[in-house]
C-alpha cells in the first residue's frame, strides 16, 4: 500500500511542486486548502484540478479570528499572524490526516524563502506548534532538514526529495517545466491580512465592534471606512456593487442612503443617534448632486431628512481609515 499524505495547496507554484515531488517520491497525495474572508480557495481549486488530486476544503475563519485576537508569535508587517496561522493550518490538516488514516502532512515551504516565517527556527516553531513532530514533510527543502518518520520508514524516497534554499526561483521554474506545470500566480501572496490598508480596517473593527460578528468581518473586503469622534463606525460604498451589498445589511446597523440623487449607501455600526446627521452629510459629500436643485434628501433608517448644503468631503478626511 502506498504512503498517503495531505499536502497544503495554496495554488502557488511551490505548493504545486510539492505535490509532484511527493508523487515522484512514491506517495499518494490529496490536497487540503483553507478559506476565510481574508483569502480565497479559488487558486487552490484550480491548481488541484490541474494536478488531478482530490482537494479537501476547510473553513478557517474562526481559527483566524482567534489568532488575530491573540497571536502567540505576534504579527508580521501588518495584521498577519503568519507563523501561528501556518502552524494552525498544519494542525487542522493533521486532524484530517488522522481522520482519514493518512501518514503525513506536507507543505511547499522553502528554507529561507521568507526571512521571518521560513527560516530554520520558524520552521521548527511551526512544526512544534502544529503537534505534527515527525509527520510534517517539506519536500522542496527536505534534505536540509531532519528526516521525517515516513522517510525513516522508507515510505517516502528521501533521495527523490529536494534541497532548495533561498528566495531565488530558478530551480522551481525549471522544475515546473519538467513537471508540465504552466499555470501559477506570482509569489506576491493573496492574503489580505498582509495588506497595510486592510490591516487598518481590521484593527479598527477589532478595537471597536470586535470580530465576533462574522458578517462585519466579511464586509471588511468592500467599501471605504470611517470612524467618527463619537465612536460611530461607517462603511461607505465605493460603487454599485458595494451599495447593493450594504442595502441588505440593516440587521448589522443603520442604513443611510440618498433618496433624490445618485450616491453611496452607508452602513453605520456602533451608531450614535446624535451622529447620524453627520453620516448623512458624509453620504451627501460623495453623492452626484450637481444637477439637483435644493438639498439632498437622505433616508436614515426609516426616516427621510433633508440635508442642507454645502457638502464638504474634506471635513471627513480626518475620520477616514481606508
Amino acid at each position: 500500500m502506498k504512503c498517503k499524505g495531505l499536502s497544503l495547496i495554496s495554488g502557488g507554484l511551490d505548493s504545486q511542486l510539492a505535490v509532484r515531488v511527493l508523487q515522484n517520491a512514491g506517495a499518494e497525495i490529496e490536497g487540503v486548502s483553507f478559506h476565510t474572508p481574508f483569502f480565497s480557495p479559488d487558486a487552490a481549486k484550480k491548481a488541484a484540478s490541474a494536478l488531478g488530486v482530490k482537494l479537501h476544503l476547510i473553513d478557517f475563519t474562526d481559527d483566524e479570528i482567534a489568532l488575530i485576537e491573540n497571536p502567540p508569535h505576534g504579527f508580521g508587517g501588518a495584521m498577519n499572524p503568519c507563523i501561528d496561522c501556518h502552524a494552525t493550518m498544519i494542525r487542522r490538516a493533521g486532524e484530517l490526516m488522522e481522520h482519514l488514516g493518512f501518514d503525513f502532512v506536507a507543505t511547499g515551504e522553502v528554507m529561507g524563502q521568507r526571512p521571518m516565517s521560513q527560516n530554520k527556527q520558524s520552521l521548527g516553531v511551526v512544526e512544534k506548534s502544529s503537534g505534527l513532530k515527525g509527520r510534517l514533510v517539506r519536500p522542496l527543502s527536505a534534505k536540509l532538514l531532519d528526516p521525517t518518520i515516513p522517510e525513516l520508514e522508507h515510505k517516502i524516497d528521501r533521495e527523490a526529495l529536494l534541497d532548495i534554499r533561498g528566495r531565488g526561483r530558478e530551480r522551481q521554474i525549471a522544475l515546473a517545466a519538467r513537471f508540465g506545470i504552466t499555470d501559477y500566480p506570482s509569489p506576491a501572496g493573496g492574503c489580505k491580512l498582509t495588506e497595510e490598508g486592510f490591516g487598518r480596517k481590521l484593527k479598527d473593527l477589532l478595537d471597536h465592534e470586535g470580530l465576533r460578528n462574522r458578517r462585519l468581518v466579511e464586509l471588511l473586503t468592500i467599501a471605504r471606512r470611517f470612524r467618527f469622534a463619537d465612536g460611530s463606525g461607517v462603511i461607505l460604498g465605493r460603487d454599485k456593487n458595494d451599495n447593493a451589498i450594504l442595502k441588505g445589511e440593516g440587521a448589522n446597523g443603520v442604513i443611510v442612503a440618498p433618496v433624490n440623487c445618485p450616491g453611496p449607501t452607508a452602513l453605520v455600526t456602533s451608531a450614535n443617534p446624535d451622529g447620524l446627521m453627520a453620516v448623512a452629510e458624509l453620504v451627501c459629500s460623495y453623492s452626484k448632486c450637481d444637477r439637483l436643485e435644493g438639498d439632498i434628501e437622505v433616508k436614515i433608517g426609516d426616516r427621510v431628512v433633508a440635508v442642507p448644503r454645502p457638502y464638504d468631503r474634506e471635513k471627513f478626511k480626518e475620520f477616514q481609515i481606508c
